[in-house]
């Protein structure tokens, strides 16, 4: 098992120091982040702070130290672990899920295979088509107790040691996570997250296919990962806390296609110790238990209240983007920090805020502790801002970062690239969104190390000042889907659709 430094420290959810390395949610190893799954941690804010080697100076220096060519290709992003103990002694680690199933992990120095195992689609068939089924997920490391999982085209999640490569096969894993992988994609990254009871969950998020055929019910599953128990909450039919049989079988739902589908899947908060979620299209008939176009918070064990989420957000025109195919969970709330001070629109404290995007290519403020501002699930409205976003549907996960005493959101799309500023109103106290810049070049889902904004697109990847959009560096790679970098121990790691996984390093 993984020898582990650690340390703890929060101030209102941001990293501090105090003294040697600590960081709130994520594990440290010396000085070096454990980017242990999408976006870094359980708030997948996408923001490296113990990054050193690379910064606004040195960054146009780096040049590419390996590429490797993997079994299939990547579409989501990797995860990273320092001095794991291996048959081969130590080693830094990054690991790859692949479209395929496979999982892959990588020597971080030299890019060679310390060991790949792999979780194919078998028999599994897109809609019981003609085309193999396949995954767009990340996955997460547990370095604290040797482990990294991954999703399966079995339907599973499964659980591999990190040194060796090994499955378990006890204490209920591989996990169940839906019985139609061939309708219900595992479409987002798994995460990971630790509740304020010391309980540690993961969380897996499926969906529909592309062209949104079949009978799938976006649902999320979460597994205690001391015991191995689950818990199921269905978008639709949430009253069902179960995993639901090809239809016309049982148990099943009648209404079907809504999916969670956004990169970062499920975000947790140590603030109000929920984790949310948001779901694209699909009915929102609260009476029938039905969530579609909505955002979702949920106990951090999975469960929500009486057959309903604990909360919910849900914009008043659900149904045009129901109508327009427009879905609201596009992408995941980014969970922001606030002064302290700060006031929602109904007089209410305010520790934190979310920021959500759309397919509609707005940008929503709400308040995570009460979503709709009524105070329960089932209410439309409760936003308190409207703000266009960069341009273009947004499909990506925000950046969250902090400079100068002032808070930063950088949101991408494909055709734009664009940061953001929160503010608070000196006279009401509510927090308002302000656009700063805008560049037109399109990438997947930014994060921020050490004061520099990373993302891909268009062939390329890229390395901004994240205060201005100025262009730092950047780099010719395969085809960009819904691909993103990781910058972590001096090094920039990117998939893309050639299959090669590449980093860059100084």
């Amino acid at each position: 098992m993984p020898v582990v430094r650690r340390g703890r420290a929060t101030l209102q959810g941001r990293s501090t120091l105090v003294g040697a390395c600590v960081l709130a949610t994520t594990l440290l190893i010396g000085c070096r982040i454990l980017w242990s799954q999408f976006d870094g941690g359980a708030d997948h804010q996408g923001n490296n702070t113990f990054e050193t080697s690379l910064n606004l100076s040195t960054v146009a220096s780096v040049t590419q130290k390996w590429k490797v060519t993997l079994p299939h290709y990547a579409d989501g992003a990797p995860a990273v672990a320092f001095g794991v103990s291996t048959p081969n002694g130590s080693r830094d680690l990054v690991m790859v899920t692949t479209t395929a199933g496979d999982l892959v992990a990588l020597d971080l120095q030299t890019g060679a295979t310390i060991w790949s195992v792999s979780f194919g689609p078998g028999t599994c068939k897109i809609n019981n088509g003609s085309s193999p089924c396949f995954t767009t997920s990340s996955p997460v490391v547990d370095q604290s107790g040797g482990f990294v999982y991954t999703y399966g085209l079995d339907g599973k999640v499964h659980k591999v040691a990190l040194g060796t490569g090994i499955e378990s096969k006890t204490g209920g894993w591989p996990e169940l996570v839906t019985l139609k992988p061939f309708d219900e994609k595992g479409s987002s990254a798994l995460a990971m997250g630790t509740a304020k009871d010391g309980h540690s969950y993961l969380y897996a998020a499926n969906s529909g296919y592309p062209s949104d055929k079949g009978d799938y019910q976006g649902h999320i599953t979460a597994i205690d990962l001391a015991s191995g128990g689950q818990h199921v909450f269905n978008s639709l039919c949430s009253n069902q806390a179960v995993h639901f049989v090809e239809a016309p079988g049982t148990p099943d739902c009648a209404d079907v296609q809504s999916g969670v589908w956004a990169r970062s899947g499920v975000t947790y908060s140590s603030v109000t110790d929920r984790v949310y979620f948001a779901t694209g299209n699909g009915a929102f008939d609260p009476s029938h238990h039905d969530w579609g176009d909505s955002i979702v918070a949920l106990n951090p064990d999975g469960t929500g209240a009486g057959g309903n989420p604990v909360d919910t957000y849900t914009p008043t025109n659900f149904q045009a983007l129901q109508t327009g195919d427009t879905d609201l969970g596009s992408t995941l709330p980014a969970l922001v920090a606030v002064p302290a001070g700060s006031l929602s629109p109904i007089g209410a404290s305010l520790s934190q805020v979310g920021v959500q995007g759309g397919k509609d290519g707005k940008l929503r403020l709400v308040d995570p502790a009460n979503l709709s501002g009524r105070g329960g699930p089932g209410f439309v409205g409760g936003e308190w801002s409207l703000v266009g976003g960069p341009g273009g549907k947004i499909l990506t996960a925000p950046a969250v970062w902090w400079a100068n005493g002032t808070t930063w959101i950088e949101v991408a799309t494909d055709s734009n690239t664009a940061g953001y500023t929160l503010t608070v109103n000196p006279t009401s106290h509510i927090p308002q969104l302000n656009p700063v810049w805008n560049i037109a070049t399109g990438n997947t889902s930014p994060l921020v190390a050490n004061g520099v904004l990373y993302a891909a697109g268009g062939g390329s990847v890229h390395a901004y000042n994240p205060t201005t959009g100025a262009l730092l560096w950047t780099a010719p790679v395969g085809g960009i889907h819904w691909q993103s970098p990781v910058v972590d121990g001096g090094y920039i790691l990117l998939a893309d659709g050639s299959g090669a996984l590449t980093a860059w390093a100084r």
